[in-house]
């Protein structure tokens, strides 16, 4: 499989939230969306982010833009973390890594010189047609908004 690019349609969603509510890419027809994929609840680069979104959210909803962050933590973990870090957005629990796959966000990582699979942190900006616009693949977690919001045309 080629990696996706700006552009592409945007790889089907099917999979839950944290209250195991059914999430689809096509719920979000007509609305803009940020699909961040990030390695594991509360863990400090993983908080910053989500507490970086969290703190720019409503500038986020005035732009038309929803959030979801996908993790391969479980249900339970999401609820935790949201809970902690007060998220008004929903996480997919992608235990089975089927849709961090799809979008090319599971792979090959290198921590003190080794190689092992996990979760790689990225961003997909997708429009209401539901076509990718943008790929964010050095996330800065503290400014993270910053990045997003730095190409949005108002």
């Amino acid at each position: 499989m080629s990696a996706l690019k700006p552009g592409d349609p945007a790889p089907p969603v099917n999979a839950v939230d944290q209250d195991g509510e059914k999430i689809t890419l096509e719920e979000f027809k007509g609305k803009k969306l940020v699909l961040y994929f990030y390695p594991k609840d509360q863990t400090p680069g993983c908080t910053a982010e989500a507490c970086d979104l969290r703190d720019h959210y409503e500038m986020f909803l005035k732009q038309g833009y929803e959030i979801i962050g996908v993790s391969g933590d479980s249900q339970e973990s999401h609820r935790k973390f949201i809970s902690k870090n007060n998220l008004p957005f929903k996480l997919i629990s992608d235990v089975d890594k089927k849709v961090m796959r799809a979008y090319g966000a599971w792979g090959e990582k290198k921590m003190y010189g080794k190689s092992y699979m996990g979760t790689l942190r990225k961003t997909f900006v997708i429009s209401e047609e539901g076509i990718i616009e943008r790929i964010i693949d050095k996330v800065d977690t503290k400014k993270h908004s910053q990045q997003i919001f730095s190409d949005l045309s108002y």
